[in-house]
């Protein structure tokens, strides 16, 4: 696994842009929540579409193409979340089960070889 830097750093300003975004379009008290929780799934799924290579090409496109659907899933919850009012636990346990099951898609794909 190797890291590119420069996609690495353009991945984590992408995804700060996206968490401002939402902190900016919710209304409710839980704005810092919602900002915060967003840019760790939003960035993880990100660095892992963009900012990482794999010793195997299948490997890397198979886990591009996981994190690139977890992006897409991420973004549209945390959307919903913003233009709602929501709990804290809702809130951590529905993007709480998403990323521990990217990461463990990712992590099966990383150790098949695939």
């Amino acid at each position: 696994m190797k890291f590119n830097f420069i996609q690495t750093i353009i991945s984590i300003a992408i995804s700060i842009l996206i968490s401002y975004s939402l902190y900016s379009i919710h209304e409710g008290e839980n704005k810092i929540l919602l900002s915060i929780g967003s840019f760790v799934f939003l960035s993880t799924a990100l660095i892992t579409m963009i900012g990482v290579n794999f010793e195997q090409s299948r490997t890397t496109t198979n886990i591009r193409f996981v994190s690139g659907i977890f992006f897409v899933l991420a973004f549209i919850s945390n959307l919903i979340f913003s233009f709602f009012t929501f709990s804290i636990p809702s809130y951590i346990i529905i993007n709480g089960i998403l990323l521990l099951i990217f990461v463990l898609i990712v992590y099966s794909i990383y150790k098949a070889k695939q």
